[in-house]
Protein backbone atom coordinates (compact mmCIF):
# COMPACT_ATOMS: atom_id res chain seq x y z
CA UNK A 1 0.00 0.00 0.00
CA UNK A 2 1.48 3.53 -1.08
CA UNK A 3 2.16 5.95 1.44
CA UNK A 4 -1.01 8.21 0.20
CA UNK A 5 -3.11 5.19 0.86
CA UNK A 6 -1.83 4.32 4.21
CA UNK A 7 -2.51 8.64 5.17
CA UNK A 8 -6.07 8.58 3.65
CA UNK A 9 -7.13 5.30 5.87
CA UNK A 10 -5.65 6.68 9.35
CA UNK A 11 -7.05 9.71 8.95
CA UNK A 12 -10.00 7.68 7.54
CA UNK A 13 -10.20 5.32 10.50
CA UNK A 14 -9.78 8.03 12.68
CA UNK A 15 -6.17 6.80 13.85
CA UNK A 16 -6.76 3.32 13.25
CA UNK A 17 -9.33 3.23 16.19
CA UNK A 18 -11.81 2.30 13.28
CA UNK A 19 -10.29 -1.03 13.48
CA UNK A 20 -11.14 -1.52 17.31
CA UNK A 21 -12.88 -5.01 17.80
CA UNK A 22 -15.70 -4.05 19.15
CA UNK A 23 -17.96 -0.90 18.25
CA UNK A 24 -15.76 1.28 16.15
CA UNK A 25 -18.45 3.98 16.02
CA UNK A 26 -18.81 4.41 19.32
CA UNK A 27 -14.81 4.91 19.79
CA UNK A 28 -14.53 7.14 16.83
CA UNK A 29 -17.07 8.90 18.11
CA UNK A 30 -15.27 9.22 21.67
CA UNK A 31 -12.39 10.71 19.60
CA UNK A 32 -14.39 13.76 19.01
CA UNK A 33 -14.70 14.62 21.92
CA UNK A 34 -10.49 15.72 22.00
CA UNK A 35 -10.80 17.13 18.97
CA UNK A 36 -14.27 18.88 19.31
CA UNK A 37 -12.81 20.58 22.97
CA UNK A 38 -9.95 21.90 21.34
CA UNK A 39 -11.68 23.94 18.22
CA UNK A 40 -14.75 24.56 20.75
CA UNK A 41 -12.20 27.59 22.14
CA UNK A 42 -11.98 28.65 18.76
CA UNK A 43 -14.68 31.78 17.80
CA UNK A 44 -18.13 30.78 16.39
CA UNK A 45 -17.11 31.52 12.78
CA UNK A 46 -13.84 29.66 12.98
CA UNK A 47 -15.73 26.69 14.20
CA UNK A 48 -18.32 26.97 11.63
CA UNK A 49 -15.85 27.13 8.93
CA UNK A 50 -13.90 24.04 10.85
CA UNK A 51 -17.11 22.77 10.32
CA UNK A 52 -17.35 23.33 6.57
CA UNK A 53 -13.92 22.80 5.60
CA UNK A 54 -14.06 19.33 7.70
CA UNK A 55 -16.94 18.17 5.94
CA UNK A 56 -15.31 18.48 2.21
CA UNK A 57 -12.12 17.04 3.33
CA UNK A 58 -13.81 14.12 5.31
CA UNK A 59 -16.09 13.25 2.50
CA UNK A 60 -13.00 13.26 0.45
CA UNK A 61 -11.04 10.93 2.62
CA UNK A 62 -14.74 8.53 3.09
CA UNK A 63 -14.71 8.31 -0.10
CA UNK A 64 -11.36 7.20 -1.13
CA UNK A 65 -11.32 4.75 2.08
CA UNK A 66 -14.10 3.06 0.89
CA UNK A 67 -12.17 2.54 -2.54
CA UNK A 68 -9.00 1.13 -0.46
CA UNK A 69 -11.01 -1.31 1.85
CA UNK A 70 -13.04 -2.67 -1.25
CA UNK A 71 -16.36 -1.87 0.57
CA UNK A 72 -18.92 0.74 1.31
CA UNK A 73 -19.36 3.05 4.06
CA UNK A 74 -16.86 0.18 5.66
CA UNK A 75 -17.08 -0.29 9.66
CA UNK A 76 -13.63 0.68 10.06
CA UNK A 77 -14.01 4.35 8.74
CA UNK A 78 -15.17 6.28 11.21
CA UNK A 79 -14.00 10.28 10.65
CA UNK A 80 -17.75 10.60 9.94
CA UNK A 81 -18.55 9.87 13.86
CA UNK A 82 -15.79 12.06 15.28
CA UNK A 83 -17.14 15.25 12.68
CA UNK A 84 -20.50 14.58 13.77
CA UNK A 85 -19.67 14.80 17.33
CA UNK A 86 -17.55 17.71 17.42
CA UNK A 87 -21.05 19.21 15.03
CA UNK A 88 -23.29 17.72 18.13
CA UNK A 89 -21.55 19.52 20.67
CA UNK A 90 -21.29 23.16 18.94
CA UNK A 91 -22.13 25.74 21.45
CA UNK A 92 -22.63 23.70 24.17
CA UNK A 93 -20.03 23.95 27.27
CA UNK A 94 -17.77 21.06 27.42
CA UNK A 95 -18.54 19.31 30.86
CA UNK A 96 -18.38 16.13 31.40
CA UNK A 97 -22.74 15.90 32.33
CA UNK A 98 -22.97 17.36 28.68
CA UNK A 99 -19.87 15.58 27.04
CA UNK A 100 -22.11 12.46 28.36
CA UNK A 101 -25.72 13.39 27.35
CA UNK A 102 -24.35 14.84 24.34
CA UNK A 103 -22.87 11.40 23.16
CA UNK A 104 -25.75 9.31 23.86
CA UNK A 105 -28.11 11.69 21.71
CA UNK A 106 -26.03 11.73 18.89
CA UNK A 107 -24.96 7.80 18.96
CA UNK A 108 -29.26 7.38 19.64
CA UNK A 109 -29.29 9.78 16.16
CA UNK A 110 -26.95 8.13 14.35
CA UNK A 111 -28.08 4.51 14.86
CA UNK A 112 -31.61 4.96 14.86
CA UNK A 113 -30.67 7.38 11.39
CA UNK A 114 -34.54 9.49 11.59
CA UNK A 115 -35.76 11.41 8.68
CA UNK A 116 -33.92 12.34 6.51
CA UNK A 117 -30.66 10.72 7.52
CA UNK A 118 -31.68 7.39 6.47
CA UNK A 119 -32.90 8.35 3.02
CA UNK A 120 -29.36 10.11 3.15
CA UNK A 121 -27.42 7.30 4.08
CA UNK A 122 -28.99 5.18 1.90
CA UNK A 123 -29.13 7.09 -1.52
CA UNK A 124 -26.02 8.73 -1.28
CA UNK A 125 -23.29 6.00 -1.94
CA UNK A 126 -20.19 7.99 -1.57
CA UNK A 127 -17.69 9.65 0.91
CA UNK A 128 -20.45 12.32 1.15
CA UNK A 129 -23.29 10.08 2.30
CA UNK A 130 -21.05 8.46 4.71
CA UNK A 131 -19.97 12.19 6.83
CA UNK A 132 -23.08 13.50 5.89
CA UNK A 133 -25.53 10.71 7.79
CA UNK A 134 -23.47 11.72 10.80
CA UNK A 135 -23.50 15.48 10.68
CA UNK A 136 -27.53 15.48 10.39
CA UNK A 137 -27.63 12.97 13.62
CA UNK A 138 -24.65 15.61 15.18
CA UNK A 139 -27.33 18.93 14.02
CA UNK A 140 -30.09 16.47 15.97
CA UNK A 141 -28.75 15.37 18.88
CA UNK A 142 -27.67 19.35 19.20
CA UNK A 143 -30.93 20.27 18.60
CA UNK A 144 -32.45 18.25 21.24
CA UNK A 145 -29.73 18.90 23.87
CA UNK A 146 -30.52 22.71 23.34
CA UNK A 147 -34.24 22.28 23.27
CA UNK A 148 -34.20 20.34 26.67
CA UNK A 149 -31.35 22.59 28.66
CA UNK A 150 -33.52 25.75 27.68
CA UNK A 151 -36.80 23.91 29.38
CA UNK A 152 -38.32 25.56 32.22
CA UNK A 153 -39.02 22.71 34.91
Amino acid sequence: MSLGKKKIIFFATGFYTGYAPIAPGTIGTLLGIPIGFLFSRFSIINQLLFFSISFFIFSKIAGMAEEYLGKKDAGQIVCDEAVGFVISMFLIPYTIFNIIIVFFLFRFFDILKPFPIRMIDQRLKNGYGVVLDDVLAGVYANIVFHIFSNLKV
